[in-house]
């Protein structure tokens, strides 16, 4: 098996029968008829940081009870990071396990109104449609935000902006031809953009959208209360009945509604669903139940929502008797909002950064490191905490590994199978990923290798910390005229000590092989060999 770390044999000799070691637990050969795939659920936050959640955080303002429980249960990573500090090139990340740089050729921003095409191009194996090709029953429900293909009357492809929001041909343009279901899904229920901050604010359902944009938002018109955490929700065109304060509960019964559907209809097929939530994008808007759940302001209460609807997940998996065999995997796509961050240290003692320096848009950990669980009852022994450095495009290879999908040199071309990982039989001193990539808001590029961080570029590579209320976390430069920043992070985790001019050499070794991982078309190992579920025994119960 091309995996870092561990050989083939290496993993077939560790899950072996019999295998009884204090991380992976006590073993057992699967039978034939216990083999079958696992069904497979990914809950998707946004803007969620690295200290949003109480099992990553001690000083947490608030609980976070179910993904506590979940983390318990699983595996929690403590070094897994967003492909992109922003929200459309990280999609990107998740559907293609690739950075955006391998579709836009530099980096990608996030669209608002008809913007597109679509990153996922043409062509591009996406993770439904590597799981349909298992047999698996697809669904994606709530954000998509990776572009779109709109027309106008004569046919012609719109761009981006508000302004050609109402010149949008719904005949012509739909069934759309960069949608989901053009993507691998068969089944899907998205919004385009952010669901409560970018217009269009529209309802797209199996590539159709039954309700056009013909109303105009007004933030006025939006509930109370509610004051400064209302930032950031734009006015512009909408469809009439456009949910905003409830979206997330939308998001959770349509994916509700596509398992329970599933295993009533096809209860002998697996299925793959993604539940794609705003929690926690600006506009802070908790559905009405949850106003007051803590006592951390409007986002404590947000991200307690969160935390309830996965516990929903969770407890429908078991009510319908498929936990064991369920793998969930809990992530995100960037770290926290500016004024979110900002206003949560201020005002209620807690930092969703985790005590990592940036925030969303910034390449410094704190806007790219996220969370990342994993739960799979029947197979990954709970209780672990890995530091196995990770990148949310590794869940692509993990899942083709999961399911025995081999994967060509041509597709998930930044993939890691973070697998033997999960199941507790990975080395911990040795590093699936030899190194790791991530891109800022401006698509400049940042390689991790072990505890070195480069930066190919001076500053956040997003955010102004020139300017309030940033200015506040501004950090004194340590290598003045520097066109890079080189970091250890095992002595230095805050990001405070540039070493550009200091350690010369282990910088220019980190530039030269972030330039040839850039034209060689990969960071990814060739000749992935996948697991398989056939040679992942059962734990012992």
């Amino acid at each position: 098996m091309s995996t870092y770390g561990i050989t083939r044999r290496e993993f077939l000799k560790a899950v072996g029968v019999g295998c009884a070691c204090a991380v992976l637990g006590p073993r057992v050969r699967a039978s034939a008829k216990e083999i079958s795939l696992p069904n497979i659920i990914i809950i998707y936050a946004d803007d969620l940081g690295y200290g949003d959640l109480s099992c990553y955080n001690s000083e947490c303002a608030y609980k976070t009870p179910r993904l506590d429980r979940m983390a318990a249960e699983g595996i929690r990573f403590t070094d897994a990071h967003s492909p992109s500090t922003i929200c459309s090139p990280s999609r990107y990340g998740l559907f293609s396990g690739q950075q955006i740089y391998r579709s836009t050729g530099a980096g990608g921003g996030a669209f608002e109104g008809p913007g597109g095409p679509s990153y996922l191009k043409p062509g591009t194996l996406t993770l439904g449609d590597m799981l349909r090709k298992k047999g698996y029953r697809t669904g994606v429900f709530g954000k998509w935000h990776v572009g779109l293909t709109w027309l106008d009357k004569n046919g012609k492809r719109l761009g981006g902006g508000f302004k050609n929001s109402l010149l949008i041909d719904y005949e012509k343009s739909t069934p759309l031809v960069d949608g989901p279901n053009a993507r691998g899904f068969d089944e899907s229920f998205v919004t385009p953009n952010c669901p409560t901050t970018d217009p269009l604010y529209i309802y797209i359902e199996n590539g159709m959208v039954s309700v056009p944009a013909s109303q105009r938002h007004k933030r006025s018109n939006l509930p109370n209360p509610g004051g400064k955490w209302r930032w950031d929700n734009d006015e512009g065109w909408m469809s009439p009945g456009y949910e905003f304060v409830k979206a997330d509960l939308l998001f959770y019964e349509k994916t509700r509604r596509f398992i329970t559907e599933h295993r009533k209809n096809s209860p002998e097929k697996p299925f793959f669903a993604v539940l794609s939530t705003q929690i926690s994008h600006a506009p802070v808007l908790p559905a009405p139940e949850f106003n007051g759940a803590t006592k951390a302001g409007p986002r404590g209460d947000f991200v307690w929502e969160l935390d309830v609807l996965v516990g929903r997940v969770l407890d429908l998996v078991d009510e319908l008797g498929i936990d064991e065999d369920t793998l969930i995997l809990f992530n995100a796509d960037n770290g926290a909002e500016t004024m979110h961050v900002h206003w949560m240290r201020q005002d209620h003692d807690h930092d969703p950064a985790g005590r990592w320096r940036g925030m969303k848009r910034d390449a410094w950990e704190g806007g790219h490191r996220v969370p990342f669980i994993a739960r799979w009852p029947s197979r990954i022994p709970k209780g672990q905490v890995s530091d196995q450095m990770t990148n949310t495009t590794d869940i692509f290879a993990t899942l083709a590994s999961v399911v025995g999908y081999k994967l060509g040199d041509d597709v998930a071309t930044d993939s890691f199978d973070m697998l033997p990982a999960m199941l507790g039989i990975q080395d911990r001193t040795k590093s699936i990923r030899p190194h790791l990539l991530t891109q800022s808001f401006r698509g400049e590029f940042q390689i991790r290798q072990g505890k070195w961080k480069y930066l190919d570029h001076p500053g956040s590579g997003g955010n102004n910390y020139k300017r309030a209320p940033l200015k506040l976390y501004a950090l004194a430069e340590t290598a003045p005229g520097a066109p890079g920043q080189l970091y250890d992070l095992e002595k230095d985790p805050g990001e405070t000590t540039n070493l550009y001019f200091t350690e010369q050499a282990k910088r220019r070794e980190l530039k030269a092989l972030l330039e040839r991982l850039k034209s060689s078309g990969r960071s990814a190992p060739r000749n992935r060999t996948p697991i398989g579920i056939e040679n992942i025994p059962r734990i012992k119960k």
